[in-house]
Order: structure tokens, then C-alpha cells, then sequence
């Protein structure tokens, strides 16, 4: 691959839905965009306006799929099912406090979900979109959820799957991970959680 095709990747958070809102985690659990989350989800379309994409790729989760129509790209879009969020397991529909409550010293980057997918799996299918997008070349973009972008990010970098939590993605925010200097070997964050168009809602 040349330097003048290096991809640009941009990813996009689902909008809202009750669980989102209610902070409970929502892995495989197929979850409709509230009201409010399919106005998030519009203003994606003219915040992406303007923009061209070789490649639109989605998870075939609801939330997932229904962001990249509202958002313009409904005709365009290709599921991939590695882009689904965690498997959460016993702990799906469950929020951090009432998890804490039973287990005092939980993490979900040290611990992971029982009976769900491990950190270690789930950052092994975030390297393994992050390779391939890698691979491809012009503005790709990908509807996804709150963790697994995490995953994917951190290893697009480089870095340990422990550091994903320390990126934290909004509803219905854009992100793009490129190259500095457009130097493959200098892969970077160009931009991170941007929600600004959300603050413009009525």
C-alpha cells in the first residue's frame, strides 16, 4: 500500500437507546434507537456531509444498522459481524453499580463478563477489524458500539487492550483514526468523540 492510500477510519457510535441512557450494558441484547436517539442519529447526516467513503460498514445490530440509515448510508452499508459490541454474558442488561454491588472489586478491563466473551477475545476480534481496515485504502466508515470501538482503537495504536478504557464515546460521536505524517508505521487518533453536532439539537 502507498502512503497516498492510506485509509482514514472514521467510527461512529449508535445513537441512543433506554439501555444506553439508563447505563446498562447492552451487548448482543438487539435494542431499538430511542426517539431521542434517532434525532442523534440525523444530525450525523449532515455532520458526515460532504464526506466520501469507499467502504460503509455496520453491525448488524439494530442500533448499529438504524444510525448508518439515519445517517445517510442505509443503501451503501455492509454488515460485518465482527463489529458487533461485547457479549456481556450474565452481566448483559446489568449496570456497573449493580455488578459492584455483588462484586466490589469488578473491572471490566481486568474481569470481563461470565458465561460472556473474555477481554482477551473481545480485543482479539478488535485487532483483527483493525487489521483489516488497515488494509484498505480512501475514508472508510463503520457504525459500531461504545466498547468494541474501544477495542478497536487501542490496537489500531499499539497499545495494551487494558488502555480501552481510558477512551470514552458518546452516543451517536464521530471518531477518525489515520496515520501522522501519513506514515503507515505512525498510526494515530485525528480525532476522538467528537458530539458537537448533538450539542446543535433543539
Amino acid at each position: 500500500m502507498t502512503q497516498s492510500t492510506l485509509p482514514s477510519i472514521y467510527l461512529v457510535r449508535h445513537g441512543q437507546t433506554e439501555w444506553a441512557l439508563a447505563g446498562r450494558h447492552t451487548g448482543r441484547t438487539d435494542m431499538i434507537l430511542t426517539p431521542e436517539g434517532e434525532r442523534q442519529a440525523s444530525t450525523l447526516k449532515e455532520r458526515l456531509q460532504g464526506l466520501q467513503f469507499a467502504q460503509v460498514l455496520t453491525s448488524p445490530l439494530l442500533r448499529a444498522k438504524k444510525t448508518c440509515e439515519l445517517a445517510g448510508f442505509g443503501d451503501r452499508m455492509l454488515e460485518d459481524a465482527d463489529l458487533m459490541e461485547w457479549d456481556y454474558g450474565d452481566y448483559e442488561g446489568l449496570t456497573s453499580r449493580e455488578i459492584r454491588a455483588k462484586h466490589p472489586d469488578w473491572s471490566t478491563y481486568k474481569h470481563g463478563f461470565p458465561n460472556g466473551e473474555s477481554v482477551d477475545a473481545v480485543a482479539a476480534r478488535g485487532a483483527r477489524v483493525a487489521t483489516h481496515l488497515k488494509s484498505l485504502s480512501g475514508n472508510v466508515l463503520v457504525f459500531s458500539h461504545g466498547h468494541f470501538l474501544r477495542f478497536v482503537a487501542v490496537s489500531w495504536l499499539g497499545l495494551k487492550k487494558k488502555q480501552a478504557g481510558l477512551l470514552m464515546l458518546s452516543t451517536a460521536s464521530v471518531s477518525v483514526l489515520g496515520f501522522d505524517h501519513n506514515n503507515i508505521d505512525e498510526p494515530a487518533i485525528a480525532l476522538w468523540n467528537d458530539n458537537h453536532h448533538l450539542v446543535q439539537l433543539p
